[in-house]
């Protein structure tokens, strides 16, 4: 399918602490009762890096009412929701914010007061969940049953262990704030210390093993043999937790599967095209099988 792409962009869906989450959508019009896609972006991440804006094209020309998002403290603004002119809001990030900015997108995108222009089947929803976004997409659809399908590319399987050790944790304690710098933007981004005192207020919520070892709905684990970022062994383990799921190793593939940011082509590169071919599959058997 070759058409117009219908895309509405910056939807603006109020949030506590005034963080909105600023969401799109991509989809072809005149398709009645189109499946709903649900992407979530990564750390570091926002809804317009890199391929995105074409894995969005390329989920709505197969016929999906594809939605893609900026978690609420991304670091993103509604006037600049590309990059992180919000370094206050990064640093008050964390898990538990991210899991319940995804719950609200899936309260926004099946309640029947958002007024969407496209017929959508709202009892038909996948979520896909890039790198970090992987655990939270995991978190959710243990918790939710308005998932029926949950995809990770590069997911990450364990959030705690990904804290600083040490003596670096204890001078994050000490001081309050680590930071990390982007190697893209240079900005030295921010992480407060609630970050990891409200992972381990919700540790049980927040164990990825525990939410993996839930699903109950079909599982698509999608990870490059070549990601030195979230390496392949996190897919190992979630595939170990839930051997109903189904492993797709990508050889060869980084950790953004071919893509950079700015991506200026006009095509996915290669890799990352395979890993939307491969999902869009997953996802149409899943559907005749349920």
């Amino acid at each position: 399918m070759n058409t117009e792409i219908k895309q509405c962009t910056h939807i603006i869906y109020p949030k506590h602490h005034n963080k909105p989450i600023v969401i799109d959508t991509r989809y072809v019009p005149g398709m009645t009762k189109q499946p709903i896609v649900v992407f979530c972006h990564g750390y570091k991440g926002f809804k317009d890096w890199g391929a995105w804006n074409l894995v969005a094209a390329a989920f709505a020309n197969a016929g999906f009412f594809f939605v893609k998002f900026n978690f609420s403290h991304n670091g993103g603004t509604v006037e600049e929701p590309i990059d992180f002119p919000d370094l206050e809001a990064f640093g008050c990030n964390n898990y538990v914010t991210e899991v319940e900015d995804l719950h609200s997108v899936l309260d926004w995108v099946t309640s029947p007061k958002t007024e969407h222009t496209q017929p959508i089947n709202s009892t038909q929803i996948s979520v896909i969940g890039h790198s970090r976004g992987g655990g939270i997409a995991s978190i959710v659809a243990s918790e939710t049953t308005k998932v029926q399908q949950l995809i990770t590319w590069a997911g990450v399987s364990d959030y705690k262990s990904r804290f600083p050790k040490g003596d670096a944790f204890k001078q994050w304690q000490k001081d309050g704030v680590y930071t990390v710098v982007n190697g893209r933007t240079k900005q030295e981004m921010p992480h407060y210390f609630q970050y990891y005192t409200s992972f381990m207020e919700y540790e049980d919520r927040l164990t990825i093993q525990k939410a993996v070892q839930k699903i109950q709905v079909p599982h698509l684990i999608l990870h490059g043999t070549e990601d030195i970022s979230v390496p392949i062994q996190n897919a190992i383990d979630m595939y170990t937790w839930n051997p109903k799921a189904r492993l797709l190793k990508i050889k060869d593939a980084n950790h953004v599967f071919g893509a950079t940011h700015p991506w200026e082509h006009l095509e996915l590169p290669a890799v990352l095209h395979k890993v939307v071919e491969e999902t869009i599959g997953f996802i149409r058997r899943s559907t005749l099988d349920s």
